[in-house]
């Protein structure tokens, strides 16, 4: 049977909803929605862009507890609440996977979990 390792992270919601941050089965890493959530667990102030950079902080790190690397991202999906921040989300994604440019969704939806939140993202790793 193939090992499953997990890791957490400071979101409040992974104890109360019972979920992991990342999961690493075999040569897989799954990273669970990954909302902009500082490590007190209070929300990242700020706009889309620095909401999406510090989603992908914990996203790489969460990857990187597991035994990835930020190069080892081969899908990112981004749900974001006002089409008008597709720009300023893109951006922060190219900045950070220009070089390695996984599969990659934007969704509009009409909110997350928290209103302030603009962004959240989910990410999946293959090891090689």
């Amino acid at each position: 049977m193939t090992e499953c390792q997990h890791t957490q992270s400071a979101s409040p919601f992974e104890e109360s909803i019972g979920f992991s941050r990342a999961i690493r089965v075999g040569d897989r890493i799954l990273v669970s929605g990954t909302a902009p959530v500082e490590a007190d667990g209070s929300s990242t102030p700020g706009d889309a862009e620095a909401q999406t950079e510090r989603c992908l902080d914990i996203i790489i790190g969460a990857v990187r507890q597991l035994g990835g690397q930020r190069t080892d991202i081969v899908r990112t999906r981004m749900f974001i609440t006002d089409p008008a921040d597709a720009d300023a989300i893109g951006r922060a994604h190219g900045r950070r996977f220009a070089d390695v440019r996984p599969a990659a969704t934007m969704l509009v939806v009409s909110a997350l979990l928290r209103p302030e939140w603009r962004v959240e993202i989910e990410a999946e790793a293959l090891l090689t």
